[in-house]
């Protein structure tokens, strides 16, 4: 698939489907303030100064009919989002007045926008890299502050100057190396490989580091709650909730299905599962709970398993450990059996709550600190592991050969900015955005 044309005046609605106080029509491309000038009925939009707003009405020329009384706002060229002139219809947000100043639009020679073609002009025309381009898609589909957080330091050009300030140091070395080889009469220093190298791997595998905990940030987590029938599965979910969400009450094998809960954990989206009791039992139904328990263990990103401190350690099932926390419940009673593996909670009291949502944070987010960028994209995940095997490649070689490694990991990092890449890229990084941004 091309990629579409720079030059045409493309509009569409940015604000979201629905009813609303305000609605927005965005139009870019080059004569989209003459084309607006059309419908305006009040100050010329082609004599406005950039980033000021004026009051007028939408008239429909064909028909004279006033559309609705709105806000204009006009950017000029290159102080716009997409570089080129643009304009912000800001009427009532009624659907029936955006789509009608939508279709008047095209009426008059512009084309409905693709998806994420405004962005697509921004980055094309400069105003932006690939890397800042999907951090406008994070920004706008992020659902926890930590994914927004995340994002806004990418559209900041967080990522893209980490990645500038690593291939300079790139370029620096191979341009040594090249020296060193092309003109050693001319009393080229050797080139130390190693220790020019190493500071550049240790940046891409901490940049590499951070990628679970961009992950969870971006799209968040589920986490099982699994344990033996009157483990407290379901009273430690409405205590971490803060709310009555699950049935409490103390006959064995009450919850036969899972159950799941939203809730938020240090600015992480969570999805909380309660799963029925893993025991064994000739019940079909009850059976197949468990069954479904497992399995819901087995896919979660973390699992809690939990244990009734006042009764008899039960024989742990079979649970992928290296991803599961300890929990020991009802430790406001007396403990019938002690375990320093295991993390004290009681759900009626409140003890140990703030001490699991704390440890529920870190085995999800690791060591990755908060303040500083998180990768998130796959597609960043995947070429920051292409440098690095091209760096560690470079380590190992000898030093004539060296450059060559250093030339494609180079090109790993300049993917991630946007630099010599395929069309078929391009548009895979833009087919998800919405139709306006």
């Amino acid at each position: 698939m091309g990629l579409p044309s720079l030059n045409d005046v493309i509009a569409a609605i940015a604000t979201p489907p629905g009813k609303g106080a305000v609605g927005i029509v965005r139009v870019s491309g080059n004569g989209s303030l003459e084309l607006v000038s059309r419908l305006w009925q009040g100050k010329n939009p082609c004599k406005l100064r950039g980033g000021r707003f004026t009051h007028g009405k939408i008239r429909d020329p064909s028909t004279q009919e006033i559309l609705d009384e709105a806000l204009l706002l006009v950017f000029r060229q290159p102080h716009s989002y997409t570089g080129q002139d643009s304009a912000e219809l800001h009427t009532h947000g009624s659907p029936a007045v955006l789509r009608r100043v939508l279709q008047t639009l095209f009426e008059l020679g512009a084309r409905p926008a693709q998806p994420g073609e405004f962005t697509l002009r921004a980055y094309l025309n400069g105003k932006m890299d690939l890397a800042q381009a999907e951090a406008v898609l994070s920004l706008v589909e992020a659902e926890s502050d930590a994914a927004r957080r995340q994002a806004l330091r990418g559209l900041s050009a967080g990522l893209s100057q980490k990645i500038a300030n690593l291939s300079e140091q790139l370029i620096t070395l191979l341009a040594h190396i090249q020296a060193w080889l092309d003109y050693p009469e001319e009393g080229v220093e050797p080139v130390q490989i190693q220790a020019a190298l190493e500071p550049v791997l240790q940046e891409v595998q901490h940049l590499l580091a951070t990628a679970p905990a961009g992950r969870i940030a971006q799209r968040g987590a589920r986490i099982a709650l699994v344990g033996a029938p009157n483990a407290g599965k379901s009273s430690l979910l409405n205590a971490l909730l803060g709310y009555e969400r699950a049935i409490v009450t103390p006959i064995p094998g009450t919850t036969r299905d899972y159950l799941e809960a939203p809730l938020e954990v240090a600015g992480v989206p969570i999805v909380a599962i309660d799963t029925a009791g893993v025991r064994e039992t000739e019940d079909i139904v009850e059976k197949s709970g468990v069954e479904r328990a497992l399995q819901i263990a087995q896919e979660a990103d973390l699992i809690l398993y939990l244990a009734d401190q006042s009764q008899p350690l039960p024989h742990p099932p079979a649970l992928p450990w290296e991803r599961t926390l300890k929990v020991a419940t009802k430790a406001d009673l007396p403990a019938a059996w002690s375990d320093a593996e295991f993390l004290q909670v009681s759900s009626q009291t409140g003890l140990g709550l703030e001490a699991l949502r704390q440890h529920i944070h870190h085995r999800l987010l690791g060591e990755a600190p908060e303040g500083e960028l998180w990768i998130s994209n796959e597609r960043h995940v995947e070429a920051l592991r292409r440098a690095e095997t091209h760096l560690l490649e470079a380590l190992d070689a000898p030093e004539d050969l060296a450059g060559v490694s250093i030339e494609m990991a180079l090109d790993a990092l300049a993917e991630i900015l946007g630099k010599d890449v395929s069309e078929e890229v391009i548009d895979r990084v833009f087919r998800n955005f919405c139709v306006g941004k």
